[in-house]
C-alpha cells in the first residue's frame, strides 16, 4: 500500500517491561499524550504463553489489538500513578507496583539526541541495527502485521529494580528478566527489567481503526 493511504499516529509516554519469578511477563504502556487522549493500557504474558491485553476503553482496546498480537483481551479501568521512584499500577485481576532505580548509561546516551531528532520515524531506522545489538531482542522499527508500521523514539531509560504484586490472585513473586520473550509485536522491551520514555509512532492503512488522525 503506497504511503499516500496511510495516516500516522504518535503515542508519547513511558513503556515498562518486566519479569517476575512466577514467569508472568508485563508490560505497561502509560501514554499521557496520544490521539486516544491520556490512558494506561497492561499487556501480560502468563507462565505459559497466553497473551493478554488490559485496555481502559473500546477504543484503546480496538487500537492496541489491531497493532499487537494477544490472545485474549478485557476492557475495564486501568490506573497508574507514576514517580520518578516508583509506579503503581491497577487493573482488572493487576496489582502491581514497581520501584525505579537510576537511569541507565544508555538512558544518559539517549537523552544527547534531541528530543525532534529521537522520535522521528526515519531515525528509527538507523538506530535499529545498533538496537538489536546493544539490547537484545528489541527493535525500533517493524511491524507485528494488520498491515500497519510502528517507529520507537527512545529518548531515556531508568532500570527496575523491584516488583511486587498479584495477577489473577496469584502472587507474581520478586523481579526478574523479560523472559522468554512476550511475543506480542515485532520486537520486545529490553530483556533487562526497565522503564523507558519513548515516543510510539503507528502508521496505519487508511480506513483502518477508529482512531482520528493526529495530524503527526
Amino acid at each position: 500500500m503506497s504511503r499516500a493511504a496511510r495516516s500516522r499516529h504518535r503515542f508519547a509516554g513511558h513503556i515498562a517491561g518486566v519479569g517476575s519469578s512466577s514467569g508472568v511477563r508485563v508490560v505497561v504502556g502509560h501514554w499521557p499524550r496520544s490521539p486516544l487522549g491520556s490512558f494506561t493500557d497492561v499487556m501480560v504474558a502468563e507462565a505459559d504463553g497466553t497473551r493478554v491485553l488490559l485496555a481502559p476503553d473500546p477504543d484503546v482496546a480496538d487500537f492496541v489489538a489491531r497493532t499487537y498480537r494477544f490472545d485474549r483481551v478485557v476492557i475495564a479501568p486501568v490506573t497508574a500513578q507514576v514517580s520518578r521512584r516508583a509506579w503503581r499500577v491497577e487493573g482488572p485481576e493487576l496489582s502491581l507496583r514497581l520501584d525505579l532505580g537510576r537511569r541507565t548509561p544508555l538512558g544518559r546516551l539517549l537523552r544527547l539526541v534531541p528530543r525532534p531528532l529521537a522520535t522521528a520515524p526515519w531515525w528509527s531506522g538507523l538506530t535499529d541495527p545498533v538496537a538489536r545489538v546493544v539490547l537484545r531482542g528489541v527493535r525500533t522499527r517493524g511491524s507485528a502485521g494488520h498491515g500497519r508500521r510502528e517507529f520507537y523514539g527512545a529518548t531515556d531509560l531508568h532500570a527496575v529494580t523491584g516488583l511486587s504484586g498479584r495477577w489473577r490472585g496469584e502472587d507474581l513473586g520478586t523481579l526478574a528478566p523479560v523472559a522468554p520473550e512476550p511475543g506480542f509485536g515485532f520486537g520486545s522491551t529490553p530483556e533487562r527489567p526497565s522503564v523507558t520514555a519513548v515516543t510510539t509512532t503507528v502508521e496505519v492503512p487508511a480506513a483502518s481503526g477508529r482512531v482520528p488522525d493526529s495530524g503527526a
